[in-house]
């Protein structure tokens, strides 16, 4: 495994990256993150309940054996990314990718097979 310089890993839930894979500079993965929804993000009367004001989720990220995640990718919580497979630069991976595939965008989006 190689991880290159400036990465960024929020592991609030388990991070699972397989052999021989390649990271490139300024990768981010998130395993956590916020509900989208107001009433279910934010705690009410949070100051008398002695809590915080938010409500945060974690959700595991899997990189599987031979992956590519090219520089400034985004990997959010919940995604695996499937053996073999090669995300393009500055890619926002919303959701899980097939093996044996190139991907990216944002959101990131299967482009070809091989």
């Amino acid at each position: 495994m190689i991880i290159n310089i400036s990465c960024t890993f929020v592991d609030n839930c388990p991070i699972h990256i397989g052999s021989q894979v390649l990271i490139a500079s300024n990768v981010q993965i998130y395993t956590s993150g916020h509900p989208v929804l107001p009433q279910e993000r934010f705690v009410s009367d949070w100051k008398n309940k002695g809590t915080s004001f938010f409500r945060t989720f974690a959700k595991p990220v899997t990189i599987e054996d031979r992956v590519w995640i090219g520089g400034g990718v985004i990997i959010l919580p919940g995604v695996t990314i499937g053996k073999n497979s090669v995300i393009g630069a500055g890619s926002v991976v919303t959701h899980s990718i097939p093996e044996n595939c190139v991907a990216f965008g944002n959101p990131c989006r299967v482009t070809r097979y091989f």
